[in-house]
């Protein structure tokens, strides 16, 4: 890991992955409670999906981020063909009810290495972060989850594109990262590497900001190559 002196991870299917149990249980609770034009429950969770992939898209082209609330009110409004008052829903109670289902299904580390690769970065003194993309789970949530599977103690700080306004491949959330790395200790830009999934959020949007970046995962290249000497994505000189 020569020349890498901070690792700048993003979250989901990179560190950990949503448990499928969660998913099917929102649908459930969203197909009791919000479907008043009685569709099926393989619809509810269809509608969960085009949500999902519609903000992810959206937030991925104009770098801002849509909120957890919003998404949710999405899915209703969809599951509902758009015919229902929005202004019935208590949105702080529905996350509320959602943030409970998520540790009672909590997510599950990526891999089983991934743990055993964030301690030795910290045992070798390389600082680290988060800076990930939230969808229907916000970043306060996702401090707690990091914390119960003990994931947390690992970063020197996080960032969540709702907390920032603002989602990968956005340069100026890679920026924002580069700004706190360079608070923990005097790095130049070739010495920072994102570390992601997604070749156009992580890939693109770490080289963009002029730092390194690493695909892995989606790609069948495990965290573990972190320790090799397998080289990164780097960015043009």
């Amino acid at each position: 890991m020569t020349g890498h002196q901070h690792y700048s991870f993003d979250l989901w299917l990179t560190l950990i992955k949503s448990n499928p149990l969660f998913k099917k249980q929102r649908s459930k609770y969203f197909h009791q409670h919000f479907n008043f034009h009685h569709i099926s429950l393989e619809e509810v969770e269809l509608k969960f999906r085009s949500v999902d992939v519609m903000c992810n898209a959206i937030n991925e082209r104009t770098g801002k981020n849509i909120d957890a609330d919003e998404m949710y009110l999405m899915v209703i409004s969809e599951i509902n063909n758009n015919q229902i008052n929005l202004h019935d829903i208590d949105i702080d109670q529905l996350y509320a009810t959602m943030e409970a289902l998520v540790f009672d299904y909590m997510p599950q580390v990526y891999d089983q290495d991934t743990i055993n690769l964030l301690a030795q970065l910290k045992n070798q003194g390389i600082t680290t972060n988060i800076l990930s993309n939230t969808g229907f789970i916000k970043g306060i949530t996702l401090r707690k989850v990091l914390q119960e599977l003990t994931l947390g103690q690992y970063f020197d700080f996080q960032l969540y594109s709702d907390e920032a306004g603002m989602s990968k491949p956005n340069p100026a959330f890679f920026e924002l990262m580069i700004s706190q790395a360079r608070q923990l200790a005097n790095l130049e830009l070739k010495e920072i590497t994102h570390v992601g999934d997604n070749p156009k959020a992580d890939v693109e949007g770490a080289l963009r900001a002029g730092v390194n970046a690493k695909l892995i995962n989606s790609n069948q290249i495990s965290i573990l190559t972190l320790n090799s000497h397998e080289p990164s994505h780097l960015f043009p000189s």
